[in-house]
């Protein structure tokens, strides 16, 4: 039995993750939940699962889950801050760590994951947007096992040549690109014009995925992607002129491999993160993941085109960070934390969203990531420079 530490678990990857876990009981035992606030749904979450530890971001909604759990006899010890989830990420009772914190607040604990050589289920971005050499430096260097879980990076996983998936790295040796898919999200068929005046309500309205509302948003502005392009680059070392985006509607194709015989590899299913969340826990097995069979007769279709910088500024911006290497990476992921903050708390305009980061990435000077302390104060240099412009 393998047991599992779920950093974010009171959001949507960590819902899927533990209903993918209720299914296979025998096979796995959860050790530890964390959550920001959300101190009713990981009381429930506790009840169920019984894990020996819950984590708390927030210290007073800590002490109300505490006296909760008293109050019903449970065993589970809650704990609070961002030390503690360090403390279970690097556990020694903690087999897989499932990293689906959204935002910068899920890099630490993952990456104590990394340097103490666990199974990570990728599923926060920005351990490899903010501190991509880094990160896969303490991968390799501890041993660690890397499994991505984005639906994207999942499906080029399983698209790759056999025993490619642990090096992290294409050799140069028949693939000639990878290609992203991508919804386009609420706002593809608008003119341009229209997008002045979409609101929060309508942004984070996905037409196809269920998500919590900063990656609706990220997704509406194809930031999500952006930042999906440079995970990619990371996971599969390759540089950005070999990753592309395509805009396909139905969300049935999630992404492909294209190599130089011609053939294009592509892995297909129902939009459900429970496939991925599967794939990455049961690897290189598979287990029911409780996603209901791809009836292509009812998809009827699939469409594909081209995405569109001119539509879509925060994708171009994304592989220009990429391309500027060092913080340039974080400081795009920083300014985009905070731009999308304003947007769904009605101070700035959806339009305003790649503005403002475009300014940030002019502002803030960019520094080789070095260390973490460099990284995480150009992440902090980029925030304050984001409030600044809103302000």
């Amino acid at each position: 039995m393998q047991t599992v530490t779920l950093l974010g678990s009171t959001g949507s990857i960590g819902v899927s993750t533990l209903n993918v876990l209720a299914q296979h009981p025998e096979d796995y035992r959860v050790y530890a939940l964390t959550a920001n606030r959300s101190v009713e749904r990981l009381f429930e979450q506790c009840q169920q699962f019984k894990p020996e530890i819950a984590v708390m971001l927030n210290e007073e909604a800590a002490q109300q889950l505490a006296d909760k759990l008293t109050a019903v006899n449970s065993t589970t010890q809650v704990l609070a801050g961002e030390q503690a989830l360090v403390q279970v990420s690097e556990s020694e009772h903690t087999d897989y760590v499932m990293a689906a914190i959204v935002g910068a607040a899920g890099l630490l604990p993952t990456l104590a994951a990394a340097k103490a050589g666990k199974h990570i289920l990728l599923a926060n971005k920005e351990a490899l947007v903010m501190s991509g050499s880094l990160f896969m430096r303490e991968v390799e260097k501890n041993g660690a096992t890397l499994l991505p879980v984005d639906s994207e990076h999942n499906a080029i996983w399983q698209c790759l040549p056999v025993g490619k998936q642990q090096q992290h790295h294409f050799d140069g040796k028949g693939v000639r690109r990878i290609i992203l898919t991508a919804s386009g999200g609420p706002f593809r068929d608008y003119d341009i014009a229209d997008l002045e005046s979409v609101t929060p309500e309508q942004a984070v309205a996905h037409p196809n995925w269920s998500m919590g509302q900063k990656i609706s948003v990220d997704s509406a502005t194809m930031m999500n992607k952006g930042l999906e392009v440079i995970e990619a680059h990371w996971l599969f070392g390759l540089p950005s002129n070999q990753i592309d985006v395509l805009l396909h509607r139905q969300s049935i194709i999630h992404s492909m491999v294209d190599y130089v015989d011609g053939s294009v590899l592509a892995q297909m299913g129902n939009p459900d993160m429970r496939t991925p969340i599967a794939n990455a826990l049961a690897w290189p097995k598979r287990i029911d993941s409780g996603v209901e069979p791809l009836d292509l007769v009812a998809a009827g279709r699939l469409d594909f085109s081209a995405a569109d910088f001119e539509h879509f500024p925060c994708l171009a911006l994304a592989y220009q960070a990429l391309n500027t290497g060092g913080t340039s990476t974080a400081i795009l992921n920083a300014a985009n934390e905070i731009a999308v903050e304003a947007f769904l708390n009605k101070h700035i305009k959806f339009t305003q969203i790649p503005t403002i980061i475009e300014d940030v990435l002019a502002k803030v000077p960019t520094r080789e990531a070095v260390s973490l302390e460099v990284i995480l104060e150009d992440d902090l240099l980029a925030r304050h420079c984001a409030r600044e412009l809103i302000s």
